[in-house]
This record gives C-alpha cells, structure tokens and sequence, in this order.
C-alpha cells in the first residue's frame, strides 16, 4: 500500500534531465505567450484560455519530455544527455508532450467533475470562478465546463503545431513518427470513453469488468503515459522497428504499472502528494482494477457497502475510511492483489530491460530508464532490491 513517502525514490529526473524540464519548461511558456498574444488579438477577453494551460504546463515532473528523451537517446546511441536535452527536436516533442498531456488533464477533470488538480482549481474550476466574479448572466457550472472543453482543444491543436515543428528539427526521423503520435490522439481517447463507460454499464460480470480496467489502464494511461513518448523520442531519431518493438516491450510493462500504482493512490494517497483529495476515485464511480478485485475479494456485506459509496459524490471521510478496510481486508485483499500485479509486471519490465542492449541501447540510457521507473513505481524498486539480495 503506498505511503505518502512512497518509500525512498531515486532522484527525479535522471542525471542530465534537469537541463531539458529546464528546456521544456521555456518551450511552453514561449509557445503560449506567443500563442496567448495572438488570442487577445482576436479579443482581450479570451486570453484567459491560453493563462489556464500556462499555469497547467508550468509544474509536474516533465516526465513524458523525459521519456521523450530516453528514447531519442536510445536511438542516438547515447549522445552526451545534456546535448540530447537541448536538440530543438527533443524539446519541441517534450513541448507537444506535455501539451497533449495538458488537453487530457483538462478534459479528464471535466469528465470525472475534479474540483482541484495539483491542488490547484482545475481549468473548468478557473472558468467557474470567472463566471461569479465577473458576475456573468447564467449558469457558471456551464460556463466553467464550456471554458475548459475550449482550452483544452486549443492544447490539443496547438501539442500537433509542436509535433510539427520537431519532425523539421528531426530530418531523420522514421516515417513511423507520425503514426505513432496520430495512433497516440486515437487510443487515448478511445480507453477514455471506455473509462466513463465502465461507470455506468454494471451489466459486465465481475471478470470481463476487471479485463476492461485493465484494458482502459493500458489505452488510456499506460500508453500515452509511458510507451509513446520513448517510441516517439526514438522514432524522432530514425529508430527502427526492431529497436522500436524492444522499447515498448519494455515500457508498456512499466506503464500499466505506473497506473495501477496511481489506483492505488486514488484511493489511499495522501492529498499533499497527489494534489487532489483521497477517495475522490471513488466519488467518480471509477471501476478501476483495485476496485473491481475488491468486490470479487469482499464478502457479500462489505461488497454491498463498496458499492454503495461508488459515485456518491456526497461520500465523508468516514465512508472513505469504511471503503479502505474492505479494500485492505480478505486474503488475499485487493490491494495486495493489485500489488501481485504491479509485481508481475515489474519482472516483465526488468526482463526487457535486460534485453535492450541486445537491440543497440547503450548501458546509461538503459540505466536511466530503471532509474526512471523505480521513481514512477517504487515497488520496483523495493522488488528488484529484494531481488539482489
């Protein structure tokens, strides 16, 4: 069960990747001044489309850029990190990366009706607040919605502008490049429609429900989370299929598990770490695989009551508390089930590790991307020290 500590991580980025969040971070930011510039000259008061996605991209970890890196590193045989960091192609899909990611963020907090994200307003909260302190006529909740559709398409539209721009800084870069991100927009939005369609189709017996939130951890988080910014940093770079398959064998092991692992917060994550309140998971109604592995492991009772707090977005602490017992209770419970499975996938991860040299990645970048996952899922990092010893 994570801690808010979540144990001893390594250090976050790997060495040589502060130079590019640095680059990342000035990419953003110039592309939305510029574009928030040519927003106010159609009118004044749109600007505050291009501030929201400002403020969005201006925190987080970077880590899709940093992904994004790795894989151009590993098909660049591992040039000097720091000069990886600053190509203008590497930085301008770290910009599209985070860009697209942003577009997510704010259409998902309208989706799951998220009031903060790290623990700030979420965009369509900002648009609310706008609403009542402008005193605009009409429904603010509308408002703040239709404001954060708006300025997540403009993120949307404006990650392709980016991508456009490192494919002419990459005149090397495979043909796949483009299929990769175009296939990115597709899934992505498909296992998002899958998500909100779990919450309320509960015809799906117990079994093929815990296979579709696997599946929707795969296409709606795991992928473009993790798979596709490493495939897309080395297809950039004119990587190859062979290089290109090891690459997802690996990293699409550490995806799903970097999801898992933020179900697992979801539900028991301290608020301080996560920027949003614990059990909001639950009040969403969300069918994720802890949740669905807890009613298959509760007795007939407490399945009852788990599913009675799902989607009640009036739930108290105390019914949180009454939700995290039944998931940490049973042998084996639901959560020492979903860490079975991040465990699983942890062995797949180090086992396509080991095999990346074999497909011409050079020893740091391979260590990098360990150094990278034992940060994004700290039980692989307690399981592959288990396993030295």
């Amino acid at each position: 069960m994570p801690t808010p500590a979540d144990a001893a991580r390594p250090p976050f980025p790997p060495p040589g990747g502060a130079e590019l969040v640095e680059h990342v971070n000035a990419g953003c930011r110039g592309l939305l001044e510029r574009k928030r510039a040519e927003v106010a000259a159609i009118d004044a008061e749109a600007a505050p489309l291009v501030d929201a996605l400002l403020e969005l991209t201006s925190g987080g970890k970077k880590m899709r850029p940093l992904l994004g890196w790795l894989g151009w590193r590993a098909a660049a045989a591992d040039p000097e990190p720091a000069a990886a960091a600053a190509h203008p192609a590497v930085v301008s899909l770290g910009v599209a990366l985070e860009l697209f990611q942003a577009a997510a963020l704010v259409h998902d907090d309208i989706i799951d009706r998220s009031a903060t994200r790290r623990g700030a307003p979420s965009t369509h909260k900002r648009f609310e607040q706008l609403h009542s302190a402008q005193r605009f006529a009409g429904d603010p909740e509308h408002f703040g919605t239709a404001g954060g559709i708006l300025s997540g398409d403009l993120a949307l539209a404006w990650a392709s502008e980016a991508f456009e721009q490192a494919i002419a800084a990459a005149p090397g870069a495979a043909a796949e490049t483009t299929v990769i991100f175009r296939r990115m927009h597709t899934e992505v939005i498909a296992g998002q429609y899958l998500d909100v369609l779990a919450e309320v189709d509960l015809r799906t017996a117990d079994e093929q429900a815990l296979a579709r939130a696997r599946r929707i951890a795969v296409y709606k988080s795991a992928k473009y989370s993790v798979e596709y910014p490493v495939l897309l940093g080395a297809a950039l770079h004119g990587g190859q299929a062979g290089l290109l398959t090891a690459l997802s064998e690996t990293t699409l092991p550490l995806g799903e598990a970097f999801q898992l692992h933020d179900d697992l917060l979801g539900v028991f994550g301290d608020p301080a770490a996560t920027g949003k309140p614990v059990g909001d998971d639950l009040r969403e109604g969300k069918r994720t695989a802890l949740v669905l592995t807890g009613l298959q492991a509760a007795s007939a009772q407490d399945a009852a009551c788990l599913r009675a707090v799902l989607g009640d977005p009036r739930l108290t602490e105390e019914d949180i508390v009454e939700a995290q017992r039944i998931l940490s209770s049973g042998t084996p419970s639901a959560v020492a089930q979903v860490e079975q499975m991040i465990r699983e996938l942890g062995l797949g991860f180090n086992q396509s590790l080991g095999r990346l040299p074999g497909a011409g990645v050079s020893a740091p970048v391979a260590d990098d991307l360990k150094s990278l996952a034992h940060s994004l899922v700290p039980q692989f990092r307690a399981d592959f020290d288990t396993l030295k010893q």
